[in-house]
C-alpha cells in the first residue's frame, strides 16, 4: 500500500516536525513527508529538513495582499506535490476557515494543553494559575474554530507545585514528541473514523488505552 503524503507547516525551529520526520524515516511507517512548508524563512527546521533530503518551500504571507491569496499559494503547491495530509507544527498563522474546509479532515494540529481545555495562547501559565493538576497535549483534526476539533491523541503530563512554565512546557514537548507520531500513525493506517465531533479508533482496547499516555503500560 502506496505510503500517505504528508506536507508539515512550520514557522520556527520545528521540533515536532523532526520527530515527524524521524518516525517516517523507518521502514515500515506507513506515511512520508513530502515537504516542510513555512512562511518564516528563517526558519530553523528548514535546514533540519534539507539536511534530511526532504524538499521545503517558503511562502512569505508578507508577500500578499490578502490572507486568501496566502493560502491560494500553499494549495497550488500542495496540489502540484499531490499532498494528503497537512501537520501543522508550530505554524504561526491562522487558517481561514475557506483554508480549513478546503482541507477538511486532512489538516492535523498538536495544541499543548489537554484538550478542550486552555485553548489559545500561554497555556502553561494558564494551566499551572488555574491549579489544575494535569495538563498535557492533543493532537486533532483541524476545524475553523480555534484549536477545535475531532480529537485523535492525548498525553497527560503531572503539573507539578514547583513548576515554572518553561519546566512544564519541556516536559509536555517530551510527550508531544511521541504523540504526534503515533496519531499520524493511526491515521496513515486509516485506523481514525470520523463521527460527528468525535474520534473512533479501530484497535483492540488495550492498544486505545495507550493513547491517554504513550507511557501507559496495561497490567
Amino acid at each position: 500500500m502506496a505510503k500517505l503524503k504528508v506536507a508539515v507547516f512550520i514557522s520556527s525551529r520545528g521540533t515536532n516536525m523532526q520527530s515527524l520526520v524521524r518516525a517516517c524515516q523507518t521502514p515500515d511507517f506507513p506515511a512520508e513527508i513530502c515537504c516542510v512548508l513555512s512562511n518564516n524563512l528563517e526558519a530553523a527546521g528548514l535546514k533540519f529538513a534539507a539536511d534530511n533530503s526532504i524538499p521545503t518551500r517558503t511562502i512569505d504571507h508578507r508577500d500578499f495582499e490578502s490572507r486568501e491569496e496566502f493560502e491560494s499559494e500553499i494549495t497550488q503547491y500542495l496540489t502540484n506535490l499531490d499532498v494528503d495530509l497537512i501537520c501543522l507544527a508550530g505554524f504561526m498563522r491562522l487558517l481561514t476557515a475557506d483554508f480549513v474546509n478546503r482541507w477538511r479532515d486532512r489538516i492535523l494540529n498538536i495544541h499543548p494543553s489537554l484538550l478542550p481545555a486552555f485553548k489559545g495562547l500561554h497555556v502553561h501559565e494558564r494551566a499551572i494559575e488555574s491549579g489544575a493538576r494535569f495538563t498535557g497535549c492533543t493532537v486533532h483534526y483541524v476545524r475553523p474554530e480555534m484549536d477545535d476539533g475531532p480529537i485523535i491523541a492525548q498525553a497527560a503530563v503531572p503539573i507539578l507545585q514547583e513548576d515554572t512554565p518553561e519546566d512544564l512546557a519541556a516536559r509536555i514537548l517530551e510527550q508531544e514528541h511521541k504523540v504526534y507520531p503515533l496519531a499520524l500513525k493511526l491515521v496513515a493506517e486509516n485506523r481514525v473514523k470520523i463521527h460527528g465531533s468525535r474520534v473512533i479508533i479501530e484497535r483492540a482496547e488495550e492498544e486505545s488505552r495507550s493513547l491517554i499516555n504513550p507511557t501507559f503500560k496495561a497490567r
